[in-house]
This record gives structure tokens, sequence and C-alpha cells, in this order.
């Protein structure tokens, strides 16, 4: 029996990935409110779950088991007592600010028929015209935000699954996210990795903490390879977390032996380093073609027990044949050498591909000319349609957490 997570490249054969299908938090979007929630749109349900349910079904004719966010929150609720455990947690990070009302919301959620139930109700959100209230849990605080349509926020980030932990190794990243309104999707991979039956025997190593004090999240986190990870400094994660991350790697996943830190700057557009680079082959990554001639990288590694820091002074190409072992890396330009159509494609995530197997992968149909580039490079690309999936801005990378790859 292999280890429960295995991810050491990212291209290696996708075995078993986690998709959350979108839910009802889709639903509670509301536009006075969505900058809040990190969204321009508001996608269609329906349509939604439509576009979701092809890419899941997609990845299932790849040979790829897919298993749910929302399963696997349920099912690590084992007990009751791990059940209250987890609504605590939840209701004192949902910032509910009367202590009467937070009681009665408890009981709501308690008294709700499964956990699959309590689950899904925690992910959409409360609104308040699904609670009556009794009037002694009203305070002042209550009465004057009373035009605030909800108790609870919903967490319509959701079906993006690579940001709140990465898989790194056979260790996890559980990380601290940069918006408040995020923060409280990576409850549910606290609990997953501990106790949910399929880790609870190998306890996962956690290589970051949701408590740690600065922020990373899982779209700049890349595994080139199993010596190799890249990390991008971004507008979501800080310089301060790649160090703590790489001091962690190299004391516990020791085939690690550089961390790339790209700096891509903290533009919302290039959001995460996988929204402008993803690895499709042994030698083939996307790349937006805005962030080629200004980017900086930074290698850390370990050295007679130190940590060395330096900035590497070649093009990408040269740095990324180095510490891959190859000798030409070919760089797929996101909407080819047409500036309008990179910055369009970009924006619908032509750049953000999840790679299934070595030269394979899956991408939206909407981005054709970056599409047509990857063909021209021998990629074999797999096409779902994301016509309501890309208003959250993220593409197939974002939306997929891989928890076994083959090694290569």
């Amino acid at each position: 029996m292999g280890k429960a997570i295995n991810v050491f490249s990212e291209i290696g054969k996708l075995k078993q990935v986690m998709l959350h299908r979108p839910g009802k938090e889709l639903e509670n979007l509301m536009p006075d409110h969505l900058e809040r929630l990190l969204f321009d749109d508001i996608p269609f349900l329906e349509q939604a779950r439509k576009e979701h349910d092809i890419f899941a079904d997609t990845l299932r004719s790849k040979g790829v088991e897919v298993l749910y966010l929302e399963d696997l929150a349920a099912e690590a609720l084992t007990s009751q007592e791990i059940k209250e455990q987890f609504l605590t947690e939840y209701l004192d990070e949902a910032n509910i600010s009367g202590t009467g009302i937070k009681q009665e919301i408890r009981d709501y959620f308690l008294s709700l028929g499964s956990n699959r139930e309590l689950i899904d109700q925690s992910m959409a959100g409360l609104k308040k015209k699904e609670l009556v209230l009794n009037g002694n849990a009203k305070s002042l605080t209550d009465l004057v935000d009373d035009n605030y349509p909800f108790f609870i926020d919903p967490m319509p980030n959701l079906y993006f699954t690579r940001d709140p932990f990465a898989t790194i190794g056979n260790s996890v990243s559980l990380n601290k996210m940069y918006s408040e309104t995020r923060r409280r999707e990576t409850l549910y991979g606290k609990y997953i990795f501990k106790y949910h039956p399929m880790f609870r025997d190998n306890p996962i190593n956690l290589l970051y903490n949701r408590d740690d004090s600065t922020r990373i999240e899982g779209g700049d986190e890349l595994v080139l390879s199993d010596k190799v990870l890249a990390v991008g400094i971004s507008q979501r994660t800080d310089v301060a977390s790649i160090e703590k991350l790489a001091r962690n790697i190299f004391e516990s996943e020791l085939s690690f032996e550089h961390v790339l830190a790209f700096d891509i700057g903290e533009e919302r557009k290039f959001m995460h380093l996988d929204t402008v680079f993803t690895m499709v082959d042994y030698d083939k990554f996307t790349i937006h073609p805005e962030i080629e001639t200004d980017l900086t990288v930074y290698s850390i590694s370990k050295e007679n027990g130190e940590i060395k820091i330096l900035e590497e002074v070649d093009s990408l190409e040269h740095i990324l044949c180095r510490y891959l072992g190859v000798d030409a890396v070919q760089l797929i330009r996101c909407g080819g050498d047409d500036i309008t159509a990179a910055a369009r494609e970009q924006w619908n995530d032509g750049s953000n591909t999840l790679t299934i197997a070595p030269g394979e992968v899956i991408v939206y149909d909407r981005n054709v000319i970056t599409n047509k580039k990857m063909e021209e490079a021998g990629v074999k690309l797999n096409y779902i349609p994301g016509s309501e999936l890309v208003r959250g801005r993220g593409g197939p990378r974002c939306m997929s957490m891989p928890f076994v790859r083959e090694n290569i």
C-alpha cells in the first residue's frame, strides 16, 4: 500500500484527485458584496455544475479516482465530539457578533440531519432569513447590522481546491490564506488530514499550518520534480512564508533539494504563479509573456545544515534546464505572440492547465490561441467548457488537488 499522499511532480500520471462540486455558496453571491468574497462576477450555478461534472467525468475517463471535498469533510466528522469541535472552530472563525446568536446558530447546525448537510450548510453560509432567532438572542450589534443579509458569509471560492492546501511529496502544506473570506476554507483540510479514515492511521505531516503568521496559497506551489519546488511570490504569498516552507521541506521531505521562488508581482490578474506558469511535460511549460521579461527567480537550498539563498541571474529557460536536468525547455506562450490575446486568455486561465500525464493536459476550450500553440508543441489536450466556472478566475489546475501521482 503506497502513501495516502504522493505528489513528486506536476506531470506524473494522475491517479487520485480532490475536487469540490460548486454548491449553494455560489447562489449566495451578491453584486454588492462581490469584492469582499473575491469574485468579479456571479456564475450561474446550474451551468457551473454541468461544466464541473464534465471536468470530473473527463478525469474519470482517464482512470483518475475523483474524491470530493464535501464528502471527505463530512466523513472526517467521525464522532459527535469531533463534529462539535469542528463546529466550535467554524463558528469562532465566522465572525458572528452576538453570543446569543452564536448559540442559536450552533443549535441550528447540530439539528441538521447528517454530517453532509452540516458541511454543505457551512460552505453555503447562513442567510438571516434561513433562521428565525428568538428575540433574546439579539444584541445592539445585531440590530444595527440588520441590513447585511448573512449571519455567516458563503465560501464561493471553494471549488478552487488547489489553494487551501498543497500536496508536496508525502506531506501537505495547510495554508494560511491571503483574505479573511478564504481562511475558513482550510478548516476542512485540517479535519480531513487529522480525522478522515484515509489518513487517521498515518497522520499527514504538515509542512505549513493554517495558524502560521504569514500567508501562502496552493496556486503558488508547484512541484517541478522530486528535487525542485517552485513557489510564487505573489499577491497571495509572502516571501517569509516561502522561507518557512523551504526549511520544513528540507527537514522532512528529504528528496527535495531546491525551492525556486518566482517573484511574479502583486497584481490581481496574476494572482498565483499557476495562472501565469504551469508545467505540461518534462521540458514544456505554459507561460504568460508579460511575466517573462521582469521575472526574478531566487533559489533556496540547504548546504551543510544552513539555508542558502541566491538570486538567479539567467534566463528562465536556462534556470529551468539547470534545475530539471534537461537540455532545452519549451515555453509555450499564452495567447502566442499577440499581446491582446495573451492578456485576454490569461484572464480566462489559458495558462492554468492541469497535467494528467506527461504531455497530456485538461484545458478550457475557450482559450483557442493558447490551446493551438500547445497542440503545435505536441501536447495532447482534453477540452472542457468553462464559461461559468471561469467567472471565479480559475482554471483546471485551480479546481483540482492531486492526492496521488505516479512517480516519474
